[in-house]
């Protein structure tokens, strides 16, 4: 009986970290915008964050300061952009290895 329960806490703990984690390997397109002004996330000051099928995640790897003025116009805090990713998916983060701020077209 003692294995039998063993076992089915180690299948439902693989399965909650497999569900934690997802790789984006190729260029996808998100979006992009400060998690608390335009995603509605709970955080203490602007952060970027990005929005991927549907769930919104904080950003690890590059922060909303590397890409302008947060408050400009068309800034994170004031508009939603897309960007170009790669990188994982960890429990509520997204960990960026590449982020490329896309043009918007005029």
């Amino acid at each position: 009986m003692k294995n039998i329960v063993l076992a089915a806490f180690l299948v439902v703990g693989l399965a909650a970290q497999a569900q934690s984690k997802k790789k984006i390997d190729k260029p996808t397109i998100v979006e992009a915008s400060c998690g608390e002004c335009k995603f509605g996330m709970k955080g203490t000051s602007c952060d970027l964050a990005v929005r991927i099928e549907g769930k919104s995640y904080f950003v690890d790897g590059t922060t909303i300061h590397d890409h302008g003025d947060a408050h400009s116009d068309q800034g994170f805090c004031n508009a939603i952009r897309k960007a170009s990713v790669t990188g994982e998916i960890k429990g509520n983060r997204f960990i960026a290895t590449s982020f490329i701020l896309i043009d918007e077209k005029k």
